[in-house]
């Protein structure tokens, strides 16, 4: 043969020159030391990690003529014929070719006699997963109670297609990917034994082009060295190989990450001009902000399988942005993967997809506005009753809770109470327009005989300000500083003061009440009518007793519970909301 393959040429021939699987290694070399090898051993993992290559490995072991610390010695007579594929012993066939039934019969008698000059009989099967379910079950005696001059090896890349049956018969062995550094270390050996030089960027795209698999990066290296000089730079293994070089995608990131929507349109048109395939394109970018992502999170660095000096600079990148951030666009990018997909305009698909990855910008994680509101809360200075405007909203504990939570009054130091009647100062009679929400405005100054002097809205006497006359402006006064108590005032009906100092609010049932007549409510609500109406009255309810009790265990009839949920004034105030209307009622599935 005139030239053989940088993957054939450099193949492992004895344990110490297997890269990346030294665990296997020095269980197999273990085994053959004490003598204690398994009759089936299976191998397993991705294409190119030396699933094949160890089979073979073992092979020589078992059949080596040196000493059992130095097996296999690859200069024996054994050894050299199954270097060369010359041993009559060693019967190697893949599962793609000889899949049926009627093969593994004649398997199964040519392992019925003795070797011819070796110690032991090895029959390789690789990709053994092809064979069908009857050469399978044809195989499982033997593989079971095989004669003692023969051994098993198979090899697979689809493990869980071979039945339970025959894997409960083999010795396994699970080969991983084959790391980055160990990657980049072996091939640089290789490239500098066949006389070629190499850029480290370079380098550094071929391992991670390679992905694990030695024979694929062999054979991008195959590829460089038939195509560039006997230096091979960047260029090169960006042109030839049709990637985007590792430049163009960190450019590319910090756009995103930096919201530079010119750089990102810039850095779009270069890839596309190259003809880059698109999902391969993807892929490669979200393989960086994985690596981006990882870097934010404590501990994971090392879970990032790229070279020393592309670790360092990513995580120079993610130390400016936050996990939240790069969390949400790889998240964009795995959706707009999907569209370009199943998109006919692929590259407006990308742009647009782009733009609103921009658009998000920086996400704040929601404790961190939390902190920044409390802070905020707790820097307010809190203001004296007389003072507090009516209109303000009042974030309390009663937001947020579940649909079935009736708020109640804050606490004092949340909502400071008026103080009492003997501290008040003198009234001031003033009549709000009924339709505002706002508070009765402050006693006026004296008139000096300037116009601009006057107040807005002209002095009135406080014994002219009557409860039913303006009720609709003391509820409207009341929902600008607690809306759902207004909300439960205006389910009573008319009041009146009966008898005087007493305002009367008569309800069609307790449950329209229930919440107001809580005694923190209550006492809240008896300063708003003090403070509107500005003289003394006390509030009393009055509601009938037609509604069936209580049962014998204290809780409320069915009627009662419906009752109190069509009049809680939180459902009021959203149907109001949503201009809806409530419709059936449940309470339980015993009750319907």
């Amino acid at each position: 043969m005139s030239y053989l393959v940088l993957a054939r040429k450099s193949r492992p021939q004895i344990f110490a020159e297997v890269v990346g699987q030294r665990p296997i290694v020095q269980t197999l070399q273990n085994s053959i030391r004490r003598d204690r090898v398994a009759h089936a051993i299976l191998f397993s993992g991705v294409r190119g990690v030396g699933k094949t290559t160890l089979a073979r490995i073992m092979a020589k072991a078992l059949n080596c003529q040196a000493e059992r610390d130095h097996r296999p010695c690859g200069s024996c007579s054994s050894c050299l014929e199954i270097a060369a594929g010359n041993s009559l012993d060693l019967h190697e066939i893949d599962g793609a070719s000889n899949r049926g039934i009627q093969e593994i019969r004649e398997l199964k008698e040519k392992i019925r006699f003795l070797p011819t000059a070796a110690r032991h009989k090895i029959i390789i099967i690789d990709e053994v997963h092809m064979l069908t379910t009857e050469a399978f079950n044809a195989l499982l005696k033997t593989l079971e109670e095989p004669p003692a001059h023969v051994y098993f090896m198979f090899a697979t890349t689809e493990i869980h297609k071979i039945p339970i049956t025959i894997l409960s018969r083999c010795q396994q062995y699970e080969l991983k990917r084959i790391p980055a550094a160990e990657l980049q270390a072996h091939f640089l050996r290789l490239v500098e034994a066949e006389g070629y030089g190499i850029e480290a960027a370079a380098l550094s795209l071929i391992v991670r082009e390679a992905a694990g698999s030695i024979r694929d990066g062999l054979s991008l290296l195959d590829q460089m060295f038939s195509f560039g000089e006997k230096k091979i730079t960047l260029a090169d293994v960006v042109e030839i190989l049709g990637l985007v070089g590792r430049e163009s995608l960190l450019r590319l990131t910090r756009a995103l990450l930096g919201g530079n929507r010119a750089e990102v349109f810039l850095v779009l048109h270069e890839i596309f001009a190259y003809g880059i395939d698109n999902r391969r394109f993807l892929e490669d970018l979200m393989d960086n902000f994985r690596c981006l992502l990882l870097c934010r999170i404590d501990g994971c660095a090392e879970l990032i399988d790229r070279p020393e000096e592309e670790r360092q600079e990513l995580a120079q990148l993610a130390a400016g942005c936050s996990a939240e951030t790069i969390h949400l666009q790889l998240s964009q990018l795995m959706a707009m993967a999907g569209e370009v997909k199943n998109s006919p305009q692929p590259r407006l698909t990308m742009e647009t997809s782009f733009l609103a990855i921009l658009e998000a910008g920086q996400v704040v994680p929601v404790a961190s506005l939390l902190g920044q509101l409390e802070r905020l809360l707790t820097a307010t200075p809190k203001r004296a009753p007389s003072t507090m405007a009516p209109a303000s909203v009042v974030l309390t504990a009663d937001q947020g809770r579940g649909p079935g939570y009736l708020p109640s009054a804050p606490p004092p130091e949340e909502q400071p109470l008026p103080p009492p009647a003997s501290s008040r100062p003198p009234p001031q009679p003033s009549t709000p327009p009924p339709t505002t929400a706002e508070p009765p405005p402050a006693r006026p100054a004296e008139p000096t005989g300037q116009a601009a002097a006057q107040p807005e809205t002209p002095a009135i006497a406080s014994h002219t300000r009557d409860i039913r006359r303006d009720w609709p402006a003391f509820i409207a006064y009341v929902k600008g500083i607690k809306e759902w108590m207004a909300q439960g005032l205006q389910l009573a009906n008319t009041p009146k003061e009966h008898p005087p100092g007493e305002l009367l609010l008569v309800y069609a049932d307790a449950a329209s009440c229930a919440l107001l007549r809580q005694k923190e409510n209550h006492q809240v609500l008896t300063e708003f009518v003090l403070d509107f109406f500005q003289k003394p009255l006390r509030v009393r309810f009055s509601v009938p007793d037609t509604l069936p009790g209580p049962d014998a265990d204290g809780n409320d009839s069915p009627q009662q519970k419906r009752q109190q949920l069509a009049s809680d004034p939180l459902v009021v105030m959203t149907t109001e909301i949503f201009n809806g209307q409530v419709g059936d009622i449940r309470i339980g599935p015993g009750n319907r």
